[in-house]
């Protein structure tokens, strides 16, 4: 793949994430053997931690679409190269059983293989996330 495919295809993974599609949709979008990684305390969030497999997406967008509110998504940048797109961002999420905001930059690595997301991976103020979905 190239950078501008590669750039394409991150972006269609955070309009279809931000759009609320199905987490089949989304997980259309990734290999059957993703390697999926937000590193963090993951005994806190069921997405946290490092997983494989495309049920680490299905989860992901279940557990976040019934676990946290999306206050605020403002993505920075996306920069692309013939393997990987990097999106830079601010995320807002209230965790919704602790009223608790987490405020946080985040970091999103995608690597690509035959022209799906191969590896996730997230960098985040794990331990304002942490501490924010604490009861």
């Amino acid at each position: 793949m190239n950078s501008t495919e590669n750039l394409r295809l991150a972006r269609q993974f955070l309009e279809k994430i931000g759009s609320g599609a199905s987490a089949d949709e989304i997980a259309s979008l990734c290999m059957p053997d993703l390697d999926w990684n937000i590193p963090g305390d993951s005994g806190v969030l069921p997405w946290v931690g490092h997983k494989t497999g495309r049920k680490a997406i299905l989860d992901f967008v279940h557990d976040t679409q019934t676990m946290i509110e999306r206050v605020g998504l403002d993505i920075k940048d996306i920069l692309a190269s013939d393997d990987r797109a990097v999106i830079f961002g601010h995320l807002q999420t209230r965790i919704n059983a602790t009223g608790k905001l987490i405020d946080s930059p985040f970091a999103i690595v995608l690597t690509f293989s035959d022209a799906k997301i191969a590896s996730f991976l997230m960098l985040e103020d794990s331990f304002a996330t942490s501490m924010a979905a604490r009861l």
